[in-house]
This record gives structure tokens, C-alpha cells and sequence, in this order.
């Protein structure tokens, strides 16, 4: 599978999702009604049933392909060009949204003609009824005369119809504004309209309900104009929809807007990118007391706070057309009041419309340099009480047909709910290879052994490594069964105290820097892969095994590469079927590399933003040098680099190619061992739901800490919740600083960071110790217990506590 994907044909597809046979012949089709405003559920199921799933197809390949445009635009500068196989038994499932595999922002610049909707001529725009200051004034004068005439007025006006809106909002009523960077809209104005909205009374809101459907049931002829799709940018920001009385309406205007043409999706996706009372787009050079900004293509000076307070307000009204969304999805598939909506039979078209538009919201976000909101505002939890497994199996088996799953829309699904999916799958690999394993032992006549069910690691303690590499080798067939570890000669059985013990202990080992795999960055705090070349590279492939037992076995691993690591991880995220295929390799940027090494990253952003001549002063050559077992060894950076040398025209290549071999070529065979022992455990097509920050989480955890949830959770073994020691700890505890918070559960469990599952997945435990007042309080790890002395006061205790997590030396890797 290409994670380009398929560049579309200049044709534009069809409007509709699906057509009655009447229409594919070339007649009008029948419009459908709307229902009352005054009865949500009464007659909505006149049509609804129609075109219910349609266009699945086309909406993906649109999302897909300005994944791909984007890729190409990146390309085109990049040293490296990323160039994916057919990937066997995936059974057509490309990248359904940005999501799946595409995790780059784009390009404005990066979409050809083709993409581009062709200009219609725009319907002729009436006059402008009032002016924003107009439409103020009359509010202003409510409030003293208590006449609403002139506000109902106008709201009756402009959501009469698409004209009227254009007419209303439109910055130049009779201006084009065809570009995807510039809606033409006021924003300013929508926003003051909407927000008195809700404070009008009822009869002027249960108008501008009526003027949207009015509007709605308009028989479109041809494609849509710019003005309209400014209309849908309009009405889909309108907070009447947050209620379950106008869900009919609502769910009309998503399904108009999620079965628009790909040209059309791609205005919306930019304008809401762009969606802000100015249009500012941030440069990269800016002083502490002036951000240099750029207004419609010229430079100007802003304040900081004003252009953070700009960025604040858009992102919450972002956010909110996010939220309206994802409650409209929730309700849909869990009413509080079944009879408020059409039975579900009738009306099977909302979810997926709804999800398509959030998929338009989503890539909005990423194209974002700095996305407007965390991508895990796009969570819907509600979908954790589904069933999971029904949606997988409707991907796997449907993949990109007519037949709708969430798993086409992984942004759409909590991290919680892809570590179930992730499990479920592995579970069932791990039954199906222990069950063929079972089969093959009675059909040669030989006694089950129950051990068989089971990846059984046999290790010592001194030869950790070597007999870890050994095991996993010579059983490379059961790696998808459940671990279980043995200490040679040590006696004990394996509850999962001893598991968590070998990979702790196995992870310091490898990354100690005298072992020389991986060095660690003091600056960025996080591991890197050494770029020592050497004859052997299965150590490597060692440490990404460990990392997919993690996360099949449900261990947090105390591990810390920089996030490129994860997005490498994913590229691609299967395996592809040709060997010869490169693995590992993704487009990186200057923030990637800060992330790694933060002095180069900055040295390389100085000379970028160079004012003098970079020949003359700087004198460097395509060519870069480094120390290998105290040799210094040069390479070139493209053929004959070395005597290419930097100026001010080639340094943004001279950056980008050493970026490049930095974190791609210098350690591509290192990488590509690590890759394929992570997917020798993980090969499932679960892993193209993921996003690179979803790996991380899975397999280190969540940074983000509730104590509060841990007290909660917490389990006491010889104590009471209540006892006075416990009261002390708690106390402290809750009041320490994150620094010491952390340094808390990285004494009690080996790792500063929390599973998936939050707090209550740590199975934490305080168990009284019996010893002196004098001594410290120990941890076992193994088994996150935390063993407390009965302390008399709460400052002794907040002492020797502190004393004991900040003294031990515990199972960190610095």
C-alpha cells in the first residue's frame, strides 16, 4: 500500500454520495424535506435512508491525497524520497484520513491545478443589510427600549438564504475571494452574530432555524459556487446546533457538506485552517518584544500577548465546532432521550457524515504548524463502550468500501480504546499460534505441555543480554505468546513480578552508555541510536522486540527516545512484502532534531536566518565530520560534497541533507534491526490506527500524573486508608512538586510515567514494614509496593521520603 495514494482525476466526482436510478438518468432528483422545527422527531424519516454511506471512497482519497501532496512538496527538497510497496494481506485499506499514516503538515503551495475547483461565476450578492457596529447598535438599544424588531429583522434577513449570508458576512460582498488562505468572511462579525444568538428570544432563533432549512432545501443545480461553501463554513459554526432539538437539522447540513467534491473539501479544510479574525500566519523570526507576522502578504509588527490572545480565540472556537461534533456522534449512538431523535434505522447517515466533517476539522489541525488543538481533543470516549472488535473486523474485511467503521477515522478513537483493539488482536494471534502449537504436539502422538502456551524465557542474571538475544532467537515462533520469565537457578514462579524485573533490568543494561548502542543527550535528556557502524546489528533488532513485548504484555518501559523515533517507527507502519524495500525513513525536520540535539538544531536554524554572506563566513562545505572510536571520519553529504561549499542560496539543502543523514542514513542499518524486531511481534494492521505519539505512549506511558487517581487506586496490605501513617503520606505526597511526584513513582514502579489505562492499571500498593521509624521506606519495583515504616509524624516522614526518592539509584537509564 502507497502512502501517497492516488492522485485524483481532474474530473469532479458527483456532489452526491449516492444517486436514486432516477437521477442517474439525468433527472432532478427529488429534494428531500426537512422536518418542523417544533416536532425533532416528527416526519424525519421522509429520505434519510438514501445515500447513506455513500462516497467513503472519495472523501478518503481526498484526506489521503493531501497527504500525498503535501509528501511531494516535502519530496522535492528532501534527500530521501519515501517509496512504499504493496503491502500483502492488508486487503485494500490505504490511508483512510491524515491519521493512518500521514503525520507531516502540509503544504499550502502543495495541491497541482487539478485540485483546484474550477472558478464558477458567483450568484449575484444582494446589499449588504448592516455593518457589524450596525448590528451592535441595535443590540445595545434592546437593552434599553426592550424592542427586538430591528434584530429580528436581520436575522430573518440573513439566514433567509446562501445569498443573504454571503451578503451579511462577506467582507466585499461582490469580491471572488477564490483562494483557499482567505474565506472572505468576517469572522469577526459571524462571532458577534452567533454569540447574541442565544440571548435573543425565542421566536428570532426558531427564524434563523427556519431560514436554514429553507436554505438547505434549495435545488442545487451544478456545482457548488464559493459562496456557498462559505455559507456551510457559516452555518456549521452556528451554537444552535449544541441542541438535540435541531439534530435533524444539523445532521442535513453534514451530510451536504460531507458529500461536496474533493475541490470543494479542500477550500473548507484550509479556511478552517485559517480560521481566525486576521489570518496570521507566525514567522519563524521573531524578537522577544515583536513577533514579525504576516497580514495578506506583507510584513508587520505585533505584540506577543495580542497575537496569543488572537490564537486563543480561535482555538476555542475551533475547538467548539469539535466538541459540537463529537457530542452530536455520542447522542446519536447513546440518546439520553431515544424519542427526541428518528429511529436509527432511518437515519444510519448521521454518524457518518458527522465523522467525515470532524475528518475535515482533523486535517485542518495538522496542517497547522503548531496544531490549534491537541490532537487528543479529537477523542470521542464514548466509542470505549462500543464494541471495538465489531469495527476492526469491519475495517479488515470492508476496508475501503461503502461499508462504514470508526477504524477509518483512527483520529476519531482514544488511545485507550486503540491499546484494547491492539490487545484483543494480540490475544487472538497468541490463542490461534498457542492452539496450532497444541494441534501439532497431539498430532504427533506427544503429551501437552502447558508450557507450550507460553513465550518461556530462560536467562541468567550474568550473561542478561546474550541469553535474552539467544532465547528470543531460537524462539522467534512464539513471540506473539504471552511471556514468561525464569531466573536460571533461581526458584520462584513468574506472576509478572519477574517479566517486569527482566525487561528493567534488560533495558539498563543495553542503554548504559559503556555498552555504546545508544547515547544519551544531557540537553534533550533522551537516547539516540549510535551511528558506530559494526558487523552485527541484532542487538538492535533485540531492544525492538522488547519494546513490542511491552506493549503486547502490558509493560511501561522506562525508555526515552525523542519523538522522530516513533514517527520512523511507523514508516511504514507494516512491513513491507519486498525486502529491498527501505524501512525507517521519514521526512525530519529542524524540530526533530531540536529534540535530539537542541545546540545543532539552534546552530543550524542561526544560519538558515543568516543576514551576511554564509560563503565568506562561514566557509563550509557539503561535507560532515564524525568521531568514531576517536577517528574522525568525514562524508559527503551529496556526491562531490566536499568541494560544493554553503552559501546563502544551497544552505536550506545543505540543512535539510544533514538533518537527513544525522537522523536517517548515519544509522539507517541500526534502525532498520530496531524496526523489524518491533514489527516481528507487532506485525498487525492495528498499528496503522496509531499516531507516532500513540506508539510512545504504549510503550512508555503517559507523562501526564493524577495523584489523586493513584490515592484512589491505591491498595493497602497491613495499613487502613484511614490510618494516621497513611493520612501523612498522602498529605505529602499531594502537596510535592510534579519533580518529586515523579521521582515518587519512579522509585515505586521503575518508570516516572503512567499506563494507558491511567493510575489504577499500576495496581500501586503501600505495605507496612515493621522496622525502625529510623529507616528509610524500600521499594520493589516488580510489583509497584511501596513498604512504609510506621512514621509518628508527618515531618519525619515527608523526610526520609524524600531522602529515599531522590538517593536511589533505581532502574533509570541516567
Amino acid at each position: 500500500m502507497s502512502e501517497a495514494g492516488r492522485v485524483p482525476s481532474p474530473a469532479a466526482p458527483p456532489a452526491v454520495a449516492t444517486a436514486a436510478p432516477e437521477e442517474k438518468k439525468g433527472k432532478e432528483p427529488e429534494r428531500e424535506k426537512l422536518p418542523p422545527i417544533v416536532s425533532a422527531g416528527a416526519g424525519a424519516a421522509a429520505g434519510l435512508d438514501r445515500g447513506a454511506k455513500g462516497q467513503i471512497s472519495t472523501f478518503s482519497s481526498f484526506i489521503s491525497t493531501v497527504s500525498q501532496k503535501k509528501e511531494v512538496a516535502e519530496n522535492r527538497s528532501s534527500p530521501t524520497h519515501l517509496v512504499f510497496p504493496n503491502i500483502k494481506n492488508v486487503r485494500d485499506l490505504p490511508p483512510i484520513c491524515l491519521d493512518v499514516r500521514q503525520k507531516q503538515r502540509s503544504s499550502v503551495d502543495a495541491f497541482s491545478s487539478e485540485m483546484k475547483a474550477p472558478v464558477l461565476p458567483e450568484s449575484t450578492i444582494p446589499t449588504q443589510p448592516k455593518t457589524m457596529k450596525d448590528f451592535q447598535d441595535d443590540i445595545e438599544k434592546v437593552k434599553s427600549s426592550g424592542d427586538w424588531k430591528a434584530v429580528h429583522d436581520f436575522y430573518l434577513t440573513t439566514f433567509d438564504s446562501f445569498p443573504e449570508l454571503n451578503a451579511a458576512f462577506k467582507r466585499e460582498a461582490n469580491a471572488s475571494f477564490n483562494t483557499i488562505e482567505d474565506s472572505g468572511i468576517n469572522a469577526k462579525f459571524v462571532n458577534a452574530v452567533y454569540d447574541a444568538l442565544l440571548n435573543t428570544p425565542q421566536d428570532i432563533q426558531k427564524t434563523v432555524l427556519k431560514g436554514i432549512i429553507n436554505s438547505l432545501l434549495r435545488e442545487w443545480k451544478g456545482p457548488r459556487t464559493k459562496d456557498d461553501l462559505r455559507a456551510y463554513f457559516i452555518l456549521l459554526q452556528n451554537p444552535q446546533f449544541n441542541n438535540t432539538s435541531t439534530y435533524v437539522i444539523y445532521a442535513h447540513l453534514l451530510r451536504q457538506i460531507a458529500t461536496l467534491v474533493e475541490a470543494d473539501h479542500h477550500f473548507l479544510v484550509h479556511w478552517f485552517k485559517n480560521n481566525d479574525s486576521h489570518h496570521y500566519l507566525r514567522s519563524a523570526f521573531s524578537s522577544p518584544k515583536k513577533v514579525i507576522i504576516y497580514s495578506h502578504g506583507k510584513m508587520v509588527k505585533c505584540d506577543p500577548a495580542i497575537q496569543l490572545a488572537k490564537k486563543r480565540l480561535s482555538q476555542k472556537r475551533f475547538k467548539q465546532l469539535v466538541e459540537r461534533l463529537l457530542q452530536f456522534i455520542s447522542l446519536r449512538l447513546f440518546p439520553a432521550k431515544p424519542e427526541e431523535f428518528p429511529p436509527i434505522t432511518k437515519c444510519s447517515w448521521w454518524i457518518p457524515s458527522a465523522t467525515k466533517v470532524l475528518a475535515l476539522l482533523n486535517t485542518a489541525n495538522n496542517l497547522v504548524h503548531l496544531p490549534l488543538i491537541p490532537y487528543t481533543d479529537f477523542y470521542n470516549f464514548t466509542l470505549d463502550h462500543i464494541d471495538l472488535m465489531e469495527e476492526y473486523h469491519t475495517w479488515q474485511s470492508f476496508g475501503n468500501s461503502h461499508r462504514f467503521s470508526f477504524c477509518q477515522y483512527p483520529f476519531i478513537i482514544s488511545i485507550t480504546a486503540k491499546k484494547i483493539i491492539i490487545q484483543r488482536d494480540s490475544e487472538q494471534q497468541m490463542i490461534s499460534i498457542a492452539r496450532q502449537s497444541l494441534v501439532d504436539k497431539v498430532s504427533r502422538r506427544q503429551r501437552p505441555d502447558m508450557n507450550m502456551l507460553f513465550l518461556n524465557m530462560k536467562v541468567r542474571r550474568t550473561h542478561l543480554v546474550s541469553d535474552s538475544l539467544d532465547e528470543l532467537t531460537r524462539k522467534r515462533a512464539d513471540l506473539k505468546k504471552k511471556l514468561k520469565v525464569t531466573f536460571v537457578g533461581e526458584a520462584g514462579l513468574d506472576m509478572g513480578g519477574l517479566t517486569k524485573e527482566w525487561f528493567l533490568l534488560l533495558i539498563r543494561q543495553i542503554f548504559h552508555p559503556d555498552y555504546g548502542m545508544f547515547t544519551y543527550h544531557k540537553d534533550s535528556h533522551c537516547h539516540w541510536f549510535s551511528s558506530f557502524k559494526c558487523d552485527n546489528y541484532s542487538e538492535f533488532r533485540l531492544v525492538g522486540i522488547l519494546m513490542g513485548l511491552a506493549v503486547y504484555n502490558s509493560i511501561t518501559l522506562d525508555i526515552r527516545f525523542p519523538p522522530c523515533c516513533y514517527k520512523k517507527l511507523l514508516s511504514p507502519p507494516i512491513i513491507p512484502s519486498d525486502q529491498n524495500t527501505t524501512v525507517g525513513i521519514c521526512n525530519v525536520t529542524v524540530d526533530d532534531l531540536s529534540q535530539i540535539m537542541p545546540e545543532l538544531a539552534h546552530g543550524l536554524s542561526e544560519l538558515l536566518s543568516y543576514e551576511g554572506n554564509v560563503e565568506e563566513d562561514f566557509y563550509s562545505t557539503f561535507q560532515v565530520f564524525q568521531e568514531e572510536f576517536g577517528i574522525i571520519k568525514s562524508y559527503n553529504l551529496k556526491p562531490g560534497g566536499d568541494k560544493i561549499t554553503v552559501t546563502n542560496q544551497n544552505r536550506k539543502e545543505y540543512v535539510q541533507l544533514y538533518i537527513d543523514f544525522l537522523l536517517n542514513k548515519s544509522i539507517y542499518k541500526q534502525f532498520a534491526a530496531f524496526y523489524y524486531g518491533f514489527h516481528s511481534v507487532c506485525a498487525s494492521n492495528a498499528l496503522m490506527l496509531l499516531r507516532s505519539e500513540e506508539v510512545e505512549i504504549l510503550v512508555c506511558g503517559s507523562p501526564e500524573l493524577d495523584m489523586h487517581a493513584l490515592q484512589r487506586s491505591t491498595q493497602y496490605d497491613g495499613y487502613a486508608k484511614t490510618d494516621l501513617t497513611i493520612r501523612y503520606f498522602w498529605d505529602v505526597v499531594l502537596g510535592f512538586p510534579l519533580d518529586l511526584q515523579k521521582k515518587l513513582l519512579h522509585f515505586t514502579t521503575g518508570s516516572d510515567r503512567v499506563p494507558v489505562g491511567g493510575m489504577a492499571d499500576l495496581n500501586f500498593k503501600i505495605s507496612k514494614n515493621e522496622t525502625s521509624t529510623n529507616w528509610l521506606p524500600v521499594a520493589h519495583t516488580c510489583f509497584n509496593q511501596l513498604c512504609l515504616p510506621p512514621y509518628k509524624s508527618k515531618k519525619d516522614l515527608k523526610q526520609k521520603l524524600i531522602i529515599g526518592i531522590s538517593n536511589s539509584e533505581g532502574f533509570g537509564l541516567e
